[in-house]
Order: structure tokens, then sequence, then C-alpha cells
């Protein structure tokens, strides 16, 4: 069985939300963080990031100054590196919660080798992973101790559970 489990699917589908279902009815360890899109007016201006152990940081934002863009976000590698990268390093047997695999977390070096290190460690990762992407995250996705499920609206309601038992399974 592999022990690595992502989710992929287009935007707004419901990845993130399968993540935090997921964090919220573990009844073992874990460690991470997920990404949300934070709103005004109705309107997408940025992607925050949240650790498991409360640290919390822009990942892009329109009004982040960065030659490192992708659309009109600006992306603050700061945060991927502070907050990110430490929250997804192997911790004794915890479940780590990668959200996500991306094109903003891959501008730096840093989060791509601790995604390695977390995904070659013996824990069981549970994260998402973007469609597409560069040579990094094809990688990634063709690793052998991965599965991938996409996310639609037909399955992201049953996905927490399946994701719970497999961890229960793993463990």
């Amino acid at each position: 069985m592999k022990k690595n489990i992502f989710l992929t699917g287009a935007p707004s589908s419901g990845k993130t939300t399968v993540i935090k279902k997921v964090i919220k009815n573990l009844t073992v360890p874990a460690n991470g963080f997920y990404t949300e899109e934070e709103r005004v007016a109705g309107k997408r201006v940025g992607f925050l990031m949240h650790s498991l152990d409360g640290r919390q940081g822009y990942l892009a934002h329109q009004d982040i100054r960065s030659s490192l863009r992708i659309r009109r976000y600006g992306v603050s590698i700061d945060h991927i590196e502070t907050i990110a990268v430490p929250s997804i390093t192997p911790v004794n047997r915890n479940i780590i919660i990668l959200d996500e695999i991306g094109k903003m977390e891959c501008f730096s070096e840093v989060f791509k080798q601790a995604a390695k290190r977390a995904l070659d460690s013996p824990n069981i990762v549970v994260g998402t992973i973007t469609f597409g992407g560069d040579d990094f995250i094809q990688e990634i996705r063709n690793r052998d101790d991965i599965e991938i499920h996409e996310v639609t609206s037909d399955n992201r309601d049953a996905l927490p559970g399946m994701i719970l038992k497999k961890i229960a399974e793993l463990g």
C-alpha cells in the first residue's frame, strides 16, 4: 500500500476542504500546513498558509511585491521557508499534511528539498498537488510510493473517510 496520499483537482474543487476534514478527524498526531484562499468582497486577493502548530502567513498576495509572481500574485519565499518548510519536517511517526505542492511553493528550492524529505521519510504524507507543473512536480506525481486522487463534486464528500481509513490501515 502506498504511504503518500495526494489529492489533485481543478481550482476550487475542494482539495483543501478535504484536507481540513482529514485534519479535524485525525486520531493520531500530525504536523504540516494547509493553504486557503483569502477573499475580500468575494474576490480572491491572496493565499494564506496555516501550519498545524498555529503559525500563518501569506503564500502569495496581490499586494506582495516580489519578482516571483503567478498571475497577479506576488509569492512570499520567506513565508514558504519559515512556515511551510519547518512544518513538514518529519516528527516521530506524525502524519505530515502537505497542502500543496504547487507552482508557488516550488519557487523555493528549500521547499522542494523539504517536500522530498517528507515523502522519503517513513511518515504518512497526506497532501495536494497541482495539475500539470514543472519537472519537479511531474517527478513527485510519478513516484512509486504516491497515490493521487482527483477531487470532483462526485467524490469530495467520501474522500476524507477514505483517506482516514487508509491512514488507519497504514498505521
